[in-house]
């Protein structure tokens, strides 16, 4: 199991990558390998304003469906469109193709709330 030390975590399992003012967001490894085979990604429209913490979507696999929290406030500026049609990118590549959204961050200083690499790992345990 990998854990990049360029991300930031959530404690529900969202990475974020920071470039500049936007960042990428996903599930983690760990997550995806938790839910199982992902079949369903339900992601916000472009223009969306989401707030660090809040549900942003939701991902369905056989075995559950879970919740998506923003790591961060921000506009989105992109959704995964790809995950309509292969939902199994979460799986296969979470930290590459699998991402779901790209926001404009409109509070930078909520990335000192996330977690670091070694820290999310204390927090499952690996």
């Amino acid at each position: 199991m990998t854990f990049p030390e360029n991300l930031k975590y959530t404690k529900e399992h969202e990475w974020i990558k920071i470039e500049g003012n936007t960042g990428l967001v996903g599930i983690t490894e760990f997550a995806q390998g938790e839910l199982g085979d992902v079949v369903f990604v339900e992601l916000p429209q472009v223009g969306k304003q989401v707030k660090q913490g809040d549900s942003f979507g939701t991902i369905e696999a056989v075995k559950a469906v879970s919740d998506l929290y923003a790591p961060v406030s921000g506009e989105v500026l992109e959704s995964n469109n790809e995950l309509e049609k292969v939902p199994e990118l979460v799986n296969k590549e979470p930290y590459g193709k699998g991402w779901l959204i790209k926001l404009k961050l409109t509070k930078k200083v909520e990335l000192d709330n996330l977690l670091d690499a070694k820290a999310y790992q204390n927090l499952i345990g690996k």
